[in-house]
């Protein structure tokens, strides 16, 4: 599997590990529990290690991004411990998943502790243009996820429709963090506007490329094959095949998703005809597009080792199996 390195930011990783110990120590330790098994189950830290980068890159040299850098991450942990229980799903990176060691009812209140956490930790920094970028970010995100489960199970959802989806659910809190460095450093023009769009992009390939993963997938990288299909999730390769196929493949498709329990025979008959239609390898040229185009967002900065960093950072997004 290929892997990424943050090591020219170690430091300031330590530091964000740190910030988690502070503000997850409280009088209730479930809170502490919960939260902390969620976040240390494996996560790569991608949308810390992007604040931090990008507030590098425009020459930021306070001590804020460390502050900033955990709240991304403590919203990234609300909304999965959310997602976990609407999905109901069994795993999260391979173990797991929090709702199924500690429960709903405990997974969905320290979702909602982590997100009224993160606007005290904000509220404390005093950046009014920050809190904003954090607030019109997360309520994207919560639009996002109520859009979804609105469009669970319908096959006539179009591709346009989808990607709004996704960059509501997912790569508005890219953009937020890359964003966010810029903030942070005073230049939230051009150099802002340009970050804004890094970060939208690589988000939106990240949630493509996870949606390939789950047609070819498996246990062993944290996600059974075909659970977004189990879950009633119609996502990009699915509705480039429905908006393909022929009726009675059509018809097929949905009486499968429709299935309250689906088998191993179910899931097979689909992903040949996902195959069939080139329908994975239109997700990943999608994604290979937005890449792309985040790299080219970042024309208007000078050669750096962050620049550099952030490049790297996009094709990992491609070439990640988890």
């Amino acid at each position: 599997m290929p892997n990424i390195s943050f090591d020219y930011i170690e430091e300031e990783l330590r530091r964000i590990e740190g910030e988690f110990e502070t503000h997850l120590v409280t009088e209730t330790p479930l809170i502490y529990r919960v939260a902390k098994y969620v976040i240390e189950s494996g996560g790569k830290r991608i949308r810390p290690a992007l604040l931090i980068t990008s507030a590098k890159l425009c020459g930021y040299e306070g001590k804020d991004h460390i502050s900033l850098a955990a709240v991304i991450e403590f919203i990234h942990t609300a909304t999965l411990l959310h997602d976990d229980v609407v999905d109901n799903a069994p795993l999260r990176r391979g173990l797991s998943s929090a709702n199924v060691v500690f429960g709903n009812e405990a997974s969905v209140l320290i979702g909602d502790y982590l997100f009224a956490k993160s606007f005290k930790v904000l509220s404390a920094l005093g950046n009014i243009d920050i809190i904003k970028a954090y607030s019109d970010a997360t309520t994207l995100m919560a639009e996002g996820e109520v859009n979804e489960l609105v469009k669970t199970a319908d096959i006539k959802i179009s591709e346009e429709e989808y990607l709004d989806i996704i960059i509501k659910k997912t790569a508005v809190l890219f953009a937020c963090a890359a964003r966010g460095g810029a903030i942070l450093a005073g230049k939230d023009e051009d150099f802002g506007e340009r970050l804004y769009e890094y970060g939208l992009n690589i988000g939106i390939a990240f949630q493509l490329m996870d949606d390939t993963l789950d047609y070819t997938s498996n246990e062993k990288f944290g996600k059974f094959i075909g659970n977004d299909l189990k879950e009633g999730k119609v996502t990009l390769p699915l509705i480039h095949t429905l908006e393909r196929c022929e009726p009675q493949e059509k018809d097929f498709i949905a009486g499968i998703i429709y299935k309250k329990k689906l088998n191993k025979g179910d899931l097979k008959a689909v992903l040949d005809l996902v195959n069939y239609y080139d329908s994975l390898e239109y997700t990943i040229s999608m994604a290979n597009e937005k890449i792309e185009k985040a790299k080219r967002s970042l024309n208007v900065f000078q050669g750096s080792v962050f620049k550099e960093s952030l490049v790297d950072m996009a094709n990992y997004i491609i070439e990640r199996k988890l």
